[in-house]
């Protein structure tokens, strides 16, 4: 099955051209197009989409309150950040609504789909140069709970990449229970997503910046 791509962005030449070239790739479907954040939060409810490609700065309901809500009402749904500034503030924003990661417009079309695919078997996507910055940014649990040692295992392996399948492999445990463990550690964090998960790893020195979604 392809990967149900939902396009948020005000600019309708930017939206026409994603479509344009995400369509050439066979295992991405578009599923449809919005304009501001509340056409996009609308059509997720009804669409259900693998992944929203949302753009940030939109007017009226902004890309990092529809991921929010998107990522709240809507959770199987993925959302990847776009932005055209590395250094946007609204990167880290959209990272603490609980987006999978970011990417930028002037990211290639081959590792754009890339990417949306990753996304939507929910491996984390972080440049080294977004990590770095992310990590400074993003604040870590105040008093967090103790991870049990198979959570904190199942901690680095998502940090590094992995999907809950590759990391029950790894772990020789089931995707279920890989499920189960990865809802237990954010809710001990009290993170809302597998990227805030990835990048505390980094700030408690669980793994390095280069190894984020870095798969083996």
């Amino acid at each position: 099955m392809p990967v149900r791509v939902l396009i948020a962005d005000d600019h309708s030449v930017v939206r026409q051209g994603l479509r344009m070239f995400l369509a050439l790739d066979p295992e991405l479907e578009i599923v449809g197009e919005a304009v501001d954040g509340a056409e996009a939060i609308r059509m997720t409810k009804a669409l259900t989409p693998d992944v929203v490609l949302m753009d940030l700065i939109m007017p009226g309901t902004d890309g990092i309150t529809a991921t929010e809500i998107i990522r709240t009402e809507v959770p199987d749904t993925e959302v990847l950040a776009l932005t055209s500034v590395l250094e946007d503030s609204a990167v880290v924003g959209a990272i603490q609504a609980g987006a999978v990661g970011y990417l930028l417009k002037d990211t290639q079309a081959e590792q754009l789909c890339s990417a949306i695919k990753a996304a939507a078997r929910g491996q984390v996507q972080l440049t080294p140069r977004a990590a770095a910055r992310l990590v400074r940014e993003l604040r870590s649990p105040e008093s967090p709970e103790a991870l049990t040692a198979r959570e904190t295992e199942v901690l680095r392996a998502l940090a590094k990449g992995l999907t809950n399948r590759q990391i029950g492999r790894s772990l020789h445990i089931g995707e279920r229970t890989v499920k189960t463990h990865v809802s237990h550690l954010l809710a001990k964090l009290g993170l809302q997503s597998r990227t805030q998960a990835a990048l505390y790893a980094v700030r408690i020195g669980l793994v390095l910046e280069w190894e984020l979604g870095q798969e083996p």
